[in-house]
């Protein structure tokens, strides 16, 4: 029997190694050597082995990638340091531009470039502990990411172990950071599946494979054919020593790791800048979208010493290559309602391909955008899409005209709900005044439960719009007193669904003040004021009962914002609003920050300008209300201290003049007993 069970074992760790070896040929090297048809089989006779003798399953098998377990929220996990965005250049001449200003820290003569394929996918961590994929992350705000572990198992392209081709050293923590995508040919058979099921389709291949990576049931992802390609190292541990970006990526392809393809080391800028153009000449022969190259300092140690901004590595830079753009009929001209009443005019197309998607619609932004072009209805126009950038009409083609192109006017009445159509002093949109307007509400409810404002998951677009029709939902309170019954009877609701709209709208209530602001949509009031005033109010009876004069008062607050609050708490409709939440229940107070360590900061008011190297500029403003201060975007005479960091703006100016004291960040550090 023992002897039996060894080769039972001995056969499994055959078909591991063999179907480990037919992914490599097959999603790396894209060199296939058996069959759909042999590669099933030898898959099929894994998982049943592994069925019947489930004690020698291993974490690392090929069948273990898709998991059982359906999460329900991504958990946040921190960067080992952040993975920064890439600032853009447009042309040769930013290109050098780059050149020079990196040569202020590194003679032009020792630095060589290495050059690669920006690709259009979804940024993504992984790491891998003793040889293990153990984590995965998505870049997020840069600094933490969702834990996407469980999808990022089921691609294939990527090991779940790292396993070298030679005798090398496996480091004991090997962060590597790439991208994931979705091959053009994988993408357009995903759709053509999800349209005979009758399902929504994907809007370009970056989409889909966002939109797969970011499934919370692992099956799912594990039936989109995602593709993972190395740019970048992360954060490297173990007896290993790298020393330029070259040598990261033949280390990668030694653990049998799918590295970016097409990437080139560069010695001289002209080289860089003829490689890049070669590629905006032939991005379409490639089976993947890019929108552009990555242009890096090869060095590791010279990156260093070229260092970063908050937003990005000074030692690279992204070159895009020019928007894609068309030329087709403006057949007419529709008009939208925003959810504070501006409309829009939209343009609807002649379908035409642009930047690898079919457009039918673009944004001419406003009536003065519509005078400026001098558009028609009717007209050949030139249009334009840059990444995921709304396309927009660029200029009519005047040569093309005809004589029968129609004239766009401006309405006077709004088509959703007919009321008088108003334009206020100063401002250049048009407006529907009438607050109870259904294309108002509707958005307004989308604002409400996005995740940044109440974080009411399953209340999209389509939901709002079905609850506003069936007249359930007249103004934005009613959400909270919907029933079971009433949404029960909206299209595709069954049980479950409900259920679930329910428990989000009841966990919503406990959201804090700031969100409560930002989600009631304020005119002018964005995140960040929403979490001002709530900071400074600590509760919404209060901010309502502050005048516009105090509200002026607080440095982040002008007269155009304070105006719009005092409105905004003046109007009927939004003071039943309010009546009607607190009814609800809805929290209506800031919770206060927790108090941490000596309150060194009591009773000051902290700004910060210019690079903070040690943290980002939103830890630090963190820190010291936790040390007992407040911090402000804007220097005043209530200003108590300045913190100044690399390249300081105008604030570092103002407080000189009007004799603030300024610190630096190492004192800064000391301060809050830090070491810099």
């Amino acid at each position: 029997m023992k002897e039996n069970k060894q080769k039972i074992l001995e056969r499994i760790k055959e078909l591991r190694e063999k179907i480990k070896y037919h992914d490599y040929r097959y999603y790396v090297l894209n060199q296939p050597e058996i069959s759909d048809y042999e590669y099933d089989k030898l898959y099929r006779e894994l998982k049943e082995l592994e069925e019947k003798y489930p004690e020698f399953v291993t974490p690392d098998s090929p069948t273990q990638r898709v998991s059982g377990e359906v999460v329900k929220e991504f958990k946040p996990v921190r960067h080992t340091f952040p993975m920064l965005s890439l600032d853009n250049t447009y042309s040769q001449q930013e290109i050098l531009d780059w050149v020079e200003r990196i040569s202020k820290y590194v003679s032009l003569k020792d630095i060589e470039f290495i050059v690669e394929p920006k690709l259009d996918g979804l940024s993504c961590s992984v790491h891998y502990i003793d040889g293990k994929l153990h984590t995965a992350a998505t870049r997020g705000d840069g600094e933490v990411g969702e834990d996407v572990t469980l999808n990022v198992k089921t691609i294939k392209s990527l090991p779940l172990s790292l396993e070298p081709k030679e005798k090398i050293i496996i480091p004991k923590f090997f962060e590597v950071r790439g991208e994931v995508i979705m091959l053009k040919k994988d993408f357009e058979e995903l759709n053509k599946e999800l349209r005979q099921k009758g399902q929504q389709t994907f809007a370009n291949p970056r989409n889909a494979a966002s939109g797969s990576l970011r499934q919370k049931d692992p099956k799912i992802t594990a039936q989109r054919p995602l593709r993972f390609y190395v740019h970048s190292s992360g954060k490297v541990e173990g007896d290993v020593v790298i020393e330029t970006d070259e040598e990261f990526l033949n280390l990668c392809k030694k653990f049998s790791l799918p590295v970016i393809q097409h990437y080139k080391v560069c010695k001289r800028i002209e080289e860089v800048i003829d490689y890049c153009l070669e590629w905006q000449q032939k991005r379409d022969t490639l089976e993947y979208d890019i929108d552009g190259m990555v242009i890096k300092v090869n060095q590791l140690k010279y990156r260093e010493k070229i260092g970063s901004t908050l937003k990005s590595p000074r030692w690279a830079i992204a070159y895009k290559f020019p928007a894609k753009q068309a030329t087709t009929i403006l057949k007419n001209v529709v008009m939208q309602v925003g959810r504070t009443g501006i409309i829009t005019p939209v343009a609807e197309l002649e379908p035409v391909e642009c930047g690898g998607v079919i457009i039918s619609r673009a944004t001419l932004h406003n009536f003065d955008e519509v005078k400026r072009l001098g558009v028609k209805i009717g007209d050949t126009v030139l249009v334009e899409r840059a990444g995921e950038v709304i396309p927009k009409i660029v200029k009519v083609i005047e040569s093309k005209r005809t004589g029968k192109e129609k004239e766009i006017e401006i309405p006077k009445l709004c088509p959703i709900c007919g009321s008088h159509i108003i334009k206020e002093e100063k401002e250049v949109a048009y407006r529907c005044p009438n607050s109870s307007c259904p294309a108002q509400i509707i958005n307004s409810i989308v604002h409400f439960a996005k995740r940044e404002a109440m974080d009411i998951e399953g209340l999209g677009e389509s939901v709002a719009v079905a609850l506003v029709e069936k007249g359930l939902v007249k103004k934005l309170s009613d959400i909270y007193f919907l029933t079971k019954h009433q949404l029960l009877t909206l299209p595709l609701f069954k049980e479950k669904k409900a259920q679930n709209l329910l428990n989000a709208i009841e966990k919503s209530k406990q959201r804090p003040l700031s969100k409560l602001l930002y989600g009631l949509g304020i005119r002018h009031v964005g995140e960040k004021a929403a979490e001002v005033l709530a900071e400074k109010f600590e509760s919404l009876d209060k901010l309502m009962q502050a005048s516009e004069f105090e509200l002026q008062k607080i440095p982040e607050i002008g007269p155009v914002m304070a105006k719009s609050i005092k409105d905004y708490f003046a109007n009927k409709y939004s003071q039943e609003i309010i009546k009607e939440l607190k009814k609800a229940g809805v929290n209506m107070i800031q919770p206060k920050v927790e108090k941490k360590g000596p309150q060194v900061f009591s009773g000051m008011t902290v700004v910060f300008t210019g690079e903070l190297e040690s943290m980002t500029r939103s830890k630090a403003e963190e820190i010291v209300k936790q040390l007992g201060g407040n911090t402000s975007g804007s220097v005043s005479k209530s200003t108590s201290l300045v913190v100044v960091g690399k390249n300081p703006g105008s604030k570092y100016e103002k407080a000189k003049q009007l004799g603030i004291k300024i610190i630096n960040e190492e004192e800064f550090l000391k301060m809050i007993n830090v070491k810099s």
